[in-house]
């Protein structure tokens, strides 16, 4: 069973008209006026409220343009890295580019070299051929002119 006091509350909250008359009587009670707004105010940002908000916006606002200017400063380091390293690929591919042509030339300086060395063992082997010919020539000299007659001497033929 619902009291009376429930059915009026539940009639108040169906009907808007009600709602709205019956704001009106409580707030033409000056001690219930006075209520309301205590409980009110204590919700409501005081200008005081507003001037701190503003003062931690304001510290904020220069906390960002400080940190803007931070970073433009990172960006200006950023592209002077960058141009270094543009500047110090250049030099090594330089240098690396003056090494493959002194490696080039040093290669080229120790064919000719081989080359030359080549032809100096040729002339030598042509010459040790030549060599080899005479001292054959002068053993079988040397042994026709003293064991041959030796040899004959003992057969008895001389």
């Amino acid at each position: 069973m619902e009291s009376l006091a429930e059915r009026v509350i539940n009639e108040i909250e169906a009907d808007k008209r009600l709602k709205k008359r019956l704001a009106e009587l409580l707030v033409t009670e000056p001690d219930v006026r006075i209520l309301m707004i205590n409980s009110i105010i204590a919700d409501v940002a005081k200008k005081e409220d507003i001037r701190e908000l503003r003062g931690e916006i304001n510290q904020l606002r220069g906390e960002i343009s400080q940190l803007r200017g931070e970073m433009n400063q990172l960006r200006e380091e950023i592209n002077q890295l960058r141009g270094e390293m543009n500047r110090l690929r250049v030099e090594v591919d330089q240098k690396i580019s003056q090494l493959r042509e002194e490696m080039r030339h040093e290669i080229t300086q120790l064919r000719g070299e081989i080359n030359q060395l080549r032809e100096e063992i040729n002339q030598l082997r042509e010459e040790m051929h030549s060599d080899f010919k005479w001292v054959i020539g002068i053993i079988l000299t040397i042994w026709g002119a003293t064991v041959i007659p030796i040899l004959l001497r003992l057969i008895g033929a001389i």
